[in-house]
């Protein structure tokens, strides 16, 4: 069942996902040599509680965290550690917040320091990818619209495309109807309505698209050790245009600076 939401409820959502850019915003700031990923989770979570909000994540199917943190080959759903991060180093952020009732979840992928070209340009792609989903996604088109424009603008850059994570309906609860996959066929999947909130994901390899699910139950790897990035925003479909509710303003005035 999809459930589309009220111009309030997406108002709601607004106020959450906000949330989630401004936590993002102030775990940005400790993302430096030397920091271990535990303490960033611990930042995360103050700053949310503070805030008025709940950390989605934090004991989600027994998720032990606030964030999930992945370095450099892993994908996605990392365990924060104490794991100390290095120059170089490539750092997935994926935060969810409740407040209100209504979900937000996002993510961005930070450097380290300074990381090699090759690197900073998966990166790059993966954001552009991100965008080019979200432009895809509004009122009279398909899922599989988002999904293909995903694939084929990170295919043709040389990358992969993650098969056996997805992205996801949301609202009142972090995942809801439809899935929303980074590769797929336009036309084909569920058809985009005025009031569908989801969140658009790409995670993208470097190299080969094989992941790995590690013992812990949650770590996801790539099978052959080379870099993945990750971004996500959740956005509100919208004719014409979708209606980003998260942002990545806050942590990229705190980059630029």
């Amino acid at each position: 069942m999809i459930y589309l939401k009220t111009d309030e409820e997406i108002e709601l959502m607004r106020v959450s996902n906000l949330l989630v850019g401004a936590t993002l915003a102030e775990v940005g700031k400790y993302i430096l040599p030397g920091v271990k990923t535990i303490q960033l989770d611990k930042i995360a979570e103050q700053f949310i509680r503070d805030n008025g909000g709940v950390p989605l994540f934090l004991g989600y199917n027994g998720f032990p965290n606030s964030l999930c943190i992945s370095v450099n080959e892993c994908v996605v759903h990392g365990i924060p550690s104490d794991y100390e991060l290095k120059e170089g180093d490539i750092v997935s952020v994926d935060c969810g917040v409740k407040k209100d009732g209504y979900c937000g979840d996002s993510a961005y992928t930070f450097c380290v320091g300074e990381v090699t070209p090759e690197v900073k340009r998966l990166l790059h792609i993966t954001k552009e990818a991100l965008y080019l989903g979200i432009k895809n996604a509004v009122e009279g088109r398909r899922i599989g619209d988002v999904s293909h424009a995903v694939q084929s603008y990170c295919e043709a850059n040389g990358y992969t495309v993650v098969r056996e994570l997805v992205g996801h309906g949301i609202g009142k609860e972090m995942h809801e109807s439809p899935e929303v996959p980074n590769y797929g066929k336009k036309g084909n999947g569920a058809m985009l309505k005025n009031g569908m909130c989801i969140a658009i994901e790409p995670m993208i390899n470097l190299g080969k698209r094989n992941v790995v699910f590690e013992k812990d139950g949650w770590t996801v790897r790539t099978a052959d050790r080379k870099p993945s990035a990750h971004f996500e925003h959740t956005v509100a479909i919208r004719p014409g245009k979708a209606d980003i509710l998260s942002s990545f303003e806050l942590i990229e005035q705190n980059i630029i600076n």
